[in-house]
């Protein structure tokens, strides 16, 4: 955000693990809460105006009195002898919103969020907000991403093809902040790479040439994307990069993912959602909240909860890089509902990993021909309340959305899978918000031919 006020000495930044569209790519993606990020980090936030350091602890009775001997929390200013200012100014943040309070009385773009009065707070708080300025300043930006760190990278993405400032992209298998290698088909203890030790000389050596003598001060506009289950990195300097192919899979009879569209006139799977799935607490969403591995196991129990299609085995090793977008018509008990899309690989063994994810909220779906503020990579939608269109229960509805940007190889051999749930009980508010259990019934037919574009090159 520093580069939005255009100061002439700022030459260079480095937008590292950027929550870019805070609300459209970590607390509400597809206008769905997540409430297991949001409560922790709301109430650690609470902890912090209160000035709360025993709360932050975890600790309380003989330990915070203990805990409160060593560390004051804040520190008063010298003339504060007694105290007085530091709680005058504590007692300054009782009012401030709390987030995740906010959070659940909101649900358009245009809602007003706690106190503050302002429209489409969450744009005007993210650097999303803020793009002319930002390109106005002219800032040369080193960035990192992870391609499973919440939706950050969509926003890495957005902006990159977007704004013209120079910006050298590195996009890896990180948690938030690359303290953890998360590509999940290596061991879950497998040490980061770059270490931090070069991670740091990275950013030195990007500083150096803006802002010590002598640097020539310019920067590569490329990205840098590692392929998850490859271990390779490719550069390119556009994005989707070149040589992919948008292949359409069709869900078809029998829990079945496939290139043939179909001819059934009638096919469609019932699924009663249930709100016991669940991608438990070391997903993309949770490691926003402060970093920590990203971590989903095999996903074959879960799977067995939700309404799925798997294709048959690769003939060769094909990669999958870009945005992919599924396309589900169907029709609902319910007049609200969350849609979220997993896309998964399934080892020869039946090893079920977990490569990607896309949610909708029902009543989000409509879609608009407006502008956005960035650059998107499937439907876009205002997510403002005059468009907010509720299903009409028993009637088919097309639900169109993209997956968060991936690049990741499916061996030969292995299967892809997507598999559709309507919850997910750790991480997700749940919809509908009356306790309702939706049924759902997907459509999979010559006229509603359900299904996933994915962006995928065969090796050659």
């Amino acid at each position: 955000m520093v580069a939005v006020h255009r100061i002439p000495a700022v030459k260079s930044v480095a937008p590292l693990f950027n929550d870019f569209d805070n609300f459209g790519h970590l607390v509400f993606p597809g206008g769905v809460l997540t409430v297991g990020f949001l409560e922790s980090w709301s109430d650690r936030t609470r902890m912090q105006d209160l000035n709360d350091i025993c709360g932050l602890s975890g600790v309380s009775g003989a330990g915070c009195d203990e805990l409160r001997g060593r560390v004051t929390g804040v520190k008063p200013v010298d003339a504060d002898v007694d105290g007085a200012l530091l709680a005058a100014a504590v007692a300054e943040h009782e009012a401030n919103t709390v987030p995740f309070g906010a959070a659940l009385e909101y649900e358009y773009r245009d809602d007003p969020f706690g106190r503050y009065d302002e429209t489409n707070v969450g744009h005007r708080r993210s650097p999303s907000g803020h793009l002319p300025q930002i390109e106005e300043s002219g800032v040369a930006m080193f960035v990192r991403a992870g391609w499973q760190d919440a939706a950050t990278v969509n926003g890495t993405l957005g902006r990159y093809n977007t704004i013209s400032n120079a910006q050298q992209v590195f996009i890896g298998p990180w948690d938030h902040g690359a303290r953890n290698d998360a590509d999940p088909f290596r061991a879950d203890d497998t040490p980061v790479a770059p270490d931090a030790d070069e991670q740091f000389a990275q950013l030195v050596a990007f500083f150096d040439e803006h802002l010590k003598e002598g640097g020539a001060g310019t920067t590569p506009t490329e990205i840098n994307y590692y392929t998850l289950g490859a271990d390779r990195w490719t550069r390119t300097e556009t994005w989707p990069p070149d040589g992919f192919d948008d292949v359409t899979w069709y869900f078809g009879a029998d829990g079945a993912l496939t290139r043939e569209s179909p001819a059934d006139a009638d096919g469609a799977d019932t699924h009663t959602v249930d709100f016991t799935a669940t991608t438990g607490t070391r997903n993309r969403w949770y490691t926003n909240g402060g970093g920590g591995d990203v971590v989903y196991g095999d996903r074959r129990d879960e799977d067995a909860k939700l309404l799925t299609y798997t294709s048959a085995p690769m003939a060769v090793d094909t990669e999958i890089t870009g945005h992919p977008v599924v396309t589900l018509w169907l029709s609902s008990t319910e007049s609200d509902g969350a849609f979220i899309v997993y896309l998964e690989d399934i080892a020869p063994d039946g090893t079920v990993t977990y490569i990607t994810e896309g949610q909708l909220r029902a009543v989000m779906r409509a879609v608009t021909d407006d502008p956005p503020l960035y650059r998107k990579y499937g439907p876009h939608r205002s997510e403002l309340r005059a468009d907010g269109m509720p299903l009409v229960p028993g009637e088919v509805a097309k639900i169109s959305f993209d997956l968060w940007a991936t690049s990741v190889l499916i061996r030969e051999g292995h299967r892809i899978r997507v598999a559709v749930a309507g919850a997910d009980a750790d991480t997700f508010l749940r919809y509908p918000r009356d306790g309702s259990v939706p049924v759902l019934s997907v459509q999979r037919n010559a006229t509603y031919p359900s299904g996933i574009v994915l962006p995928m090159q065969e090796s050659r």
